[in-house]
């Protein structure tokens, strides 16, 4: 057991859990009025940071995750929202325009940044990545033959002023054919694919894109041969750009940069379903020349051996509304560990990297913690992920949709945002009713619970997402772009929708502005 001193000046112990995970700090019950009758209180988290290399982990525990169900208005009745009004993105409409003009699906999308994650137009123009699809297949069978485009359109135009689809041109693909499988050892491969990461520019107009690179091993019929492999990856490359248009150089070379271990990130062995993808880069202010990143990971235990702990629980002495460790990993609830990981670069070229324990987890809580970024405001360290409302853990529940958490670091015991529940900005969505799925919602769900999807937070606030499905169950449509853009209003511990932003709380579509310009000398296509 390690020890580490909190700011009370009390000890804090420090269990092993696969990764090293630390206790949190048990207090007072909350007052009864405080807490929504029939539900824990959440747990106490004291916001305190701890050097990046500490083997601390802040844990999202099952007492903060009922709170989300503890908001949700037990009285909503068929295809009504049962979530509060200022924690959910408005309704969006069936009728969304295609920013590819019918050329690909879009989904996970994300911009041309700095270190500090500012966004960047090059020379005139704003430059986004996305992953895409070729629209023969359906849009359910996109995920494994995912390919990373790029879109670019005139910087500096009002959404207002803009064609209704955000005025995107459709580039094309980034990497060419084969470039990416190349850094796997098993070549026997029967679908390579590319998923979500980051783009990082320099001055120069270098662009580092890091993303997740797969394999799958599968038979004619589908069946897996054996697990699939995702690594995390990075290819270098030169972006080009005019008033003409936009195109990139280089990106002909891919280096492996990190592989699930076992130790600190579930691997294959341990689960053939693991999660580990997902890279986004940035600077610490508080550690100047040092580089880190923020990944999906899955908390290092085997399968059908994970344990969930009284502390993975969280619930505060006395509290009578909890759960018992042995309910819970009854429940089949140890299925969903999934974790926040953290690894800093250890050379200037961002080619090596070096595994650190894991900022958040939460065991028992969710199996999904997706697209993880690091947003910063007001010295406060805001964590940002997604889940899906179907990789809860057995008994707890919430929408599709922004969770997050704040610290004063990198590394903190960060508290959940939004009554303590994490709950950041959730799709509207009935928790009294079963989901269903995004290809055959449930009869009662709201028409918005598949709205949205893969959200990313940027710059003042602004939050930009895909469309998955929109619609009851016997009338809705499949998306495949990006949604209209919406705002949030971060303070604190809390995150509120901005209804005063563009129509009533919904912005442009596929809107996603730059903050900061780049003029290059490279120039672009004719």
């Amino acid at each position: 057991m390690n020890k580490t001193r909190s700011k009370t000046g009390r000890l804090v112990a420090v269990l092993g859990l696969g990764a090293l995970t630390a206790t949190l700090v048990a207090g007072p019950a909350l007052a009864t009025t405080d807490v929504a009758p029939g539900f824990p209180a959440p747990t106490q988290h004291t916001q305190e940071a701890y050097s990046p290399t500490d083997d601390f982990t802040a844990r999202w525990t099952r007492a903060d995750a009922k709170q989300i169900k503890a908001m949700s208005d037990p009285t909503a009745g068929s295809r009504e929202n049962s979530m509060p009004e200022e924690f959910t993105m408005p309704t969006v409409s069936q009728d969304f325009p295609d920013m590819s003009n019918e050329k690909v699906w879009v989904w996970d999308t994300w911009p041309l940044v700095d270190e500090n994650a500012n966004q960047y137009s090059v020379s005139g123009q704003e430059i986004i990545f996305s992953l895409v699809a070729d629209r023969k297949l359906g849009f359910d069978e996109r995920h494994q033959y995912a390919r990373i485009g790029y879109f670019y359109r005139a910087a500096g135009v009002p959404a207002d002023q803009r064609p209704e689809n955000g005025g995107w041109t459709y580039g094309g693909e980034v990497f060419d054919e084969g470039v990416t499988g190349k850094i796997f050892e098993d070549q026997s491969f029967s679908h390579q694919t590319q998923w979500s990461g980051s783009a990082r520019v320099t001055k120069n107009g270098e662009v580092k894109l890091f993303f997740t690179d797969v394999a799958f091993y599968r038979d004619a019929a589908g069946n897996d041969i054996k697990a699939y492999d995702p690594r995390i990856a990075l290819s270098v490359g030169h972006v080009h750009a005019n008033k003409n248009g936009v195109k990139f150089t280089g990106f002909n070379k891919v280096t492996d940069l990190l592989q699930a271990d076992g130790k600190l990130y579930q691997n294959a062995e341990q689960n053939q379903f693991f999660n580990f993808r997902d890279p986004f880069t940035f600077e610490d202010p508080a550690h100047p020349g040092e580089t880190y990143m923020v990944f999906e990971g899955n908390t290092a235990q085997k399968r059908d051996e994970a344990q969930c702990t009284a502390e993975d629980l969280g619930y505060r002495e006395g509290e009578t509304n909890g759960e018992t460790v042995a309910e819970v990993n009854k429940s089949g609830a140890t299925y969903q560990i999934g974790n926040v990981g953290l690894a800093r670069a250890t050379n200037k070229e961002l080619t090596k990297w070096e595994f650190l324990p894991p900022i958040l987890s939460a065991n028992c809580v969710t199996d999904q913690t997706e697209r993880p970024q690091i947003y910063m405001k007001d010295g406060k360290y805001y964590l940002f992920t997604i889940s899906h409302r179907s990789t809860f853990a057995a008994g707890i529940d919430g929408p599709e949709g922004v969770y997050g958490f704040v610290g004063d670091g990198i590394r903190s015991d960060y508290q959940p945002l939004n009554r303590g529940s994490g709950l950041a900005l959730g799709s509207p969505t009935n928790l009294n009713f079963a989901s269903g799925t995004p290809f055959a919602p449930d009869y009662n769900q709201h028409p918005g619970q598949f709205q949205a999807y893969s959200h990313y937070v940027m710059p003042n606030g602004l939050v930009q997402s895909f469309i998955d499905t929109i619609g009851t169950k016997d009338n809705f449509v499949r998306g495949g772009t990006l949604g209209p853009t919406v705002r949030l209003d971060i303070e604190g511990a809390s995150a509120t929708v901005d209804r005063s932003y563009g129509n009533l709380g919904l912005g442009g579509w596929a809107d996603i502005p730059s903050n900061r310009e780049l003029k290059t000398n490279n120039g672009a296509a004719k």
